[in-house]
Parts: structure tokens; C-alpha cells; sequence
């Protein structure tokens, strides 16, 4: 299995130099050159298996420069009942009639970026310790990858963490859960914009290639396909679950910001999962939305992105998106290059209204946008019909996964979160705190380890080099 950039770089990497790697040289992000395709009797054989082999057999179909024992081996130190609550790591719901919540959420951090981010830090530790090297990894969050990869490195050897965040732009929850680590290897970097700024600032890093490569910088956002790859197998899990045969078709709704969540169901649908629909859901920051409508993919300023209730979709500038334009221009690498490189930089947008209508009917994609008091009465309503209590970011894709439910097709909504992340909103909807961890007992009082900058790259490449010294 070899793996290409998605705007045309000549070379072929294998998983275990992209793993380490992050962006592609030609700033586009890797996948691979075909999707491996699973037939109805690997579907029906995977069907029984416990969490942690389902996760061996998919990403032993992506990587094969890791023995086989070993990545196995991995796969089991990672989804286990200790770490995650369940037996079945991420066991669904049932809600409505044909409706599912599929728990992602009771990993360390409480957000479904556990999931992969606990795969990847024992990759990292793995690999490094092969090759005898030392990682630097920078990230970008807008509230809970950080806090995952941060739990998910802290204590691994050769490895430090630069995380980006928007200042004051997470609940307080999501800051103590990564202003709270003490560790010598976790750096907080609050940087003074929203979070496409912080992405921004990781893309500039990373294109730096004498910058990348002397200070060994690698990546845990979603731009990874490691940790893409990861995700793919909570599908293949839910899909299990919610069906008798693989002759049954089920659709899964996904709160969007950065389109890597649901860019893993398009991966899947495209193995041969058979999915009828996948469903993106944005809050007010919709130009994911826009574009399933429009075929106008129009990014937004920092002043233009609102400051909502599910924070971490406040996000105007979606970089996994590239991957699903890639497969939606027919692989054609010059032409994303083209898109994203110059006509992005140029206008603030492109235009794919010809092709949009086959991101729907190829590719199963449809959206829809949520406010805050969808949110409030979505949360409220799940509450009380149920008794079930759902974050901010849950709730809105509750809201749109309900409108675009088919007849006879079971509906996964994939939950991000805990409520207590999202506690103000919890209170707005139900008169009540929601329930915390007894781990995460006064958290937001801790003493705080953090460091503001503004929204400059240099001076973050500054700081990294000031603490690998």
C-alpha cells in the first residue's frame, strides 16, 4: 500500500513515513492510491469480532510495513474496556424508532477524538522507538483534539506536543482539560485569533520544509491519515451493530467542522460499507453546508466565524475537505492544486456546482445547518423523551440526521462529546449541571500551564526551537 498527495507530488511514501510525516512536500494531504474493497464474506467474517481485531483488519489493509503481530498487538493495548468503559468500545442507543447514538466519548478525554488519538500516540511510540528518533508533534484544535493528543502523548518517549488553541474560544472544561497537564513534553500555545488561524500556522509550519524537517515536526490533526484511518473503524462498528445482514443499508450523521469525522464514513462507504447516506452537519459556521447545496466552497474570515454553543465546528476553513475533493475531481491532482493552492488563495473560494451533484448521488453526501436553539431544543427533547443527555455538537447532528432520515434505513448519529464539556449549554437546555467524571472534580481550578502568541508562525517556530534545544 502506497500513498499519494492530493495535489500531484511524484513521490510514493509508505504508512510508516507518512505517519511521521504530516503534510505531503506540495502541502497537499496523503491518501492511498486505491481503497482496499471489502467484500460481503470479509463483511461477514468481521461481523463477530471484538473491537480491537475489527481495528487489525481494517488498518492492516492500509499498513503493511508493521508486522502484522505487532500492529495487532497495538490494536489491543489500545481499544481496550479499561480505556474506553464497554466491552464494545462504542456501543449504540437506540433513540427514536430506526434512530442510533453511537457512543464515542468515554475514552480519557471524553470526546470521540479518543479514538483515534490513542491509536496514535502508541503508533508514534512505536515507530520512533524502531528508528531510534525524536517527534515534535504541532497541532491545532478548537477543543478536543488537543486535549486527546495531549492525554494520548503525555509521558511517550521521544515525543513533545505544540498545541495551538484559539484564546477564549473553548469552554472552560476543554481549557482545564489542556491548560491543567503539567508535563515537561506538553506545550499549550493559546494563540490570539480563531481556530483556522491555528490551522493556518500549522500549514505554514509544515510547509516549511527545512523548518519540518530540522526540528522533525509531525502532525496529529486529522490532516494525519493515520489518524483518518483510525476513525474508519467506528463505522464498520456501529454498522455491525445496527444491522442483522450485510444485506441492510444504514446511514450516519456527523457534526462537521473540519470534514475529517465524516471524511473516515466517506473512506468506509468507499471500501464497500454499504451506507446509504452520510449526513454533515454544521452549526452556524455552515460552508460545508453551502458547498452540499451550492457546489461554492466559500471560506470565511476570522471576523466572519461565529462564536457559537458547539465550539469546536467554529471552524471556516475545512482541511480534510481536500481529500473528498480529490476523489469528486476524478484524482485529478493538478486540478485540486489548482483549487486549493491558487484559486482558494486568489478569491476566498471555488466553484464546483458541476460536480456537487455527484458528491449526492456517487457519494451518498447530503447537510444541513443547526442554531443554538435547535441545539437547546434538541438537548432538551432528548432529555426528556429518553433521558438521555447529549452535547452541544451531538445535538446538532441529532437535528439534522432527523430531517434526513429514509424510510427503512436505521440512522447512527455519531456523538463527539460528553455533556460536561459543554456544561453552560447543558444548564440553558435542562436547569441542571450535567453529570462529571470523578477524575475531572475541580478541574477548571487547577493551575495552568500556557502561552500566549499571536497569530504568527514565525513566532511559534520560535518557541518550538526555544524547547527542543
Amino acid at each position: 500500500m502506497l500513498y499519494i498527495s492530493t495535489r500531484g507530488h511524484p513521490d510514493r511514501r509508505h504508512f510508516c513515513e507518512i505517519l511521521l510525516e504530516g503534510l505531503a512536500p506540495d502541502g497537499g494531504l496523503y491518501l492511498p492510491q486505491a481503497y482496499p474493497q471489502v467484500d460481503a464474506a470479509t463483511l461477514a467474517k468481521w461481523r463477530t469480532l471484538p473491537y480491537a481485531d475489527l481495528a487489525f483488519e481494517i488498518l492492516s489493509l492500509y499498513i503493511d510495513d508493521i508486522p502484522a503481530e505487532d500492529l495487532r498487538a497495538i490494536c489491543r493495548k489500545t481499544y481496550t474496556e479499561q480505556v474506553f468503559g464497554t466491552r464494545e468500545i462504542v456501543p449504540l442507543k437506540k433513540l427514536d424508532e430506526g434512530v442510533y447514538l453511537q457512543a464515542l466519548s468515554n475514552g480519557p478525554t471524553l470526546a470521540f477524538k479518543d479514538m483515534a488519538m490513542q491509536l496514535l500516540g502508541n503508533l508514534f511510540e512505536y515507530e520512533l522507538a524502531r528508528r531510534g528518533e525524536e517527534l515534535n508533534i504541532l497541532g491545532a484544535t478548537s477543543g478536543d483534539t488537543g486535549s486527546a493528543a495531549e492525554y494520548a502523548m503525555r509521558g511517550k518517549k521521544g515525543v513533545r506536543v505544540f498545541m495551538t488553541s484559539p484564546q477564549g474560544r473553548m469552554s472552560p472544561f476543554q481549557q482545564a482539560q489542556m491548560f491543567s497537564l503539567q508535563d515537561a513534553n506538553i506545550h499549550n500555545l493559546a494563540i490570539e485569533g480563531v481556530f483556522d488561524d491555528c490551522q493556518d500556522i500549522v500549514k505554514a509550519v509544515s510547509g516549511d520544509l527545512a523548518f519540518k524537517r530540522k526540528y522533525r515536526i509531525g502532525t496529529v490533526n486529522s490532516i494525519n491519515w493515520a489518524r483518518l484511518v483510525a476513525q474508519v473503524v467506528y463505522y464498520f462498528a456501529g454498522y455491525f451493530q445496527a444491522t442483522a445482514s450485510n444485506a441492510e443499508r444504514v446511514s450516519f450523521a456527523v457534526p462537521s467542522g473540519n470534514f475529517g469525522n465524516i471524511c473516515a464514513g466517506h473512506v468506509a462507504r468507499m471500501m464497500g460499507l454499504p451506507v446509504a447516506r452520510l449526513v454533515l452537519a454544521t452549526n452556524e459556521n455552515d460552508v460545508l453546508d453551502e458547498f452540499f447545496r451550492t457546489g461554492t466552497y466559500r471560506v470565511r474570515g476570522s471576523k466572519d466565524t461565529y462564536e457559537t454553543s458547539s465550539p469546536s465546528m467554529d471552524i471556516s476553513k475545512a482541511s480534510n475537505f481536500e481529500r473528498f475533493v480529490f476523489d469528486l475531481v476524478g484524482r485529478d491532482g493538478a486540478r485540486v492544486r489548482y483549487l486549493f493552492g491558487e484559486e482558494l488563495a486568489a478569491k476566498g473560494q471555488f466553484d464546483l456546482a458541476g460536480d456537487v451533484a455527484r458528491a449526492r448521488e456517487q457519494y451518498g453526501f447530503v447537510s444541513g445547518r443547526s442554531t443554538h436553539a435547535d441545539r437547546v431544543a434538541t438537548i432538551r427533547d432528548t432529555w426528556e423523551r429518553f433521558h438521555t443527555m447529549i452535547d452541544t455538537h451531538t445535538a446538532d447532528g441529532l437535528k439534522i440526521a432527523r430531517e434526513q432520515r429514509q424510510p427503512g434505513v436505521p440512522m447512527i448519529v455519531l456523538e463527539t462529546a460528553l455533556p460536561i464539556k459543554f456544561a453552560e449549554t447543558i444548564v440553558e437546555a435542562l436547569g441542571r449541571e450535567p453529570d462529571r467524571p470523578a477524575k475531572f472534580a475541580g478541574i477548571e481550578q487547577l493551575p495552568k500551564r500556557v502561552t500566549v502568541l499571536p497569530a504568527d508562525a514565525a513566532q511559534v517556530k520560535q518557541f518550538i526551537a526555544a524547547h527542543c534545544a
